[in-house]
């Protein structure tokens, strides 16, 4: 049988067992004279207990969250740029290489501003910085320069973004990129399809040396005063968006590619 302690109140004497004497041995005090003794500690049932665990539990997942977080964050980021050099060499038709990183070095040149002029070293450059979208990336292919220049924009759900290659003489198209946050499967998403992307490369983004853009529109449709591919059936609020991108983008970097 579980014991409990009981204390005299008139003298202080402490008694363990199942219940209290009937008589104080040390001042003949009457059972009635003894109270149980508290144990101390907190007990598992009470409010106080399950407030001050749930704190604990709290503060040590936080802990640990922010651990993980930042042991993870450097390769985190290190992925990100990874991606994002990926996406660059893709708009130069250059996928699936083995190093990356290493194809990136090779391919890139320079990092030039809007109007052309040099901005910081290749190897200095963040790819994923503020200023990713307000550069130009001056490429190497076999000894042809080709000139690199990111999008971004709006679709029907979310951004869009992506990446076009220009020939050196700043016009017809080498390649292109595009990629989206949730555009419609099987619709708008379909920008990021090979058959979508195909028919921009040769298109010109300018005439008489003035921009165009390139139009996207309803299949079988053509524009007079620039070159057109044909949108994606079904999707046709993406594919505007995808021409709006390439239009108010290539505008803001009109004086350097009108050089």
């Amino acid at each position: 049988m579980a014991t409990q302690k009981y204390i005299c109140k008139v003298c202080g004497y402490v008694h363990e067992g199942s219940s209290a004497p009937d008589i104080c041995p040390q001042c003949k005090a009457s059972a009635s004279e003894f109270e149980a003794m508290k144990k101390k500690g907190i007990s598992t049932n009470s409010n106080s207990y399950t407030i001050i665990y749930s704190v604990v539990l709290v503060v040590i997942v936080a802990f640990l969250l922010a651990f993980a977080h930042s042991a993870l964050s450097e390769k985190q980021d290190d992925n990100v740029k990874l991606d994002t050099k990926k996406q660059i060499l893709s708009a130069l038709n250059i996928n699936n290489v083995e190093d990356p990183q290493a194809e990136f070095n090779k391919r890139i040149v320079k990092i030039l501003n809007i109007d052309g002029s040099e901005n910081k070293p290749v190897a200095e450059f963040d790819v994923t910085g503020s200023d990713k979208y307000q550069v130009i990336y001056q490429c190497d292919i076999d000894g042809a320069t080709k000139y690199v220049i990111p999008l971004t924009g709006n679709g029907l759900w979310g951004a869009i973004w992506g990446y076009i290659a220009l020939d050196d003489n700043k016009s017809s198209v080498y390649g292109i990129y595009f990629n989206h946050a949730s555009e419609t499967p099987g619709l708008g998403a379909e920008i990021v399809t090979d058959k979508f992307k195909a028919p921009f490369i040769g298109k010109n983004i300018k005439r008489n040396n003035t921009i165009t853009s390139i139009a996207v529109v309803k299949k079988g449709q053509t524009e007079d005063n620039r070159d057109c591919v044909d949108g994606i059936s079904g999707g046709t609020i993406t594919s505007s968006a995808v021409s709006t991108m390439l239009e108010t983008c290539l505008k803001n970097y009109e004086s350097f590619l009108t050089k």
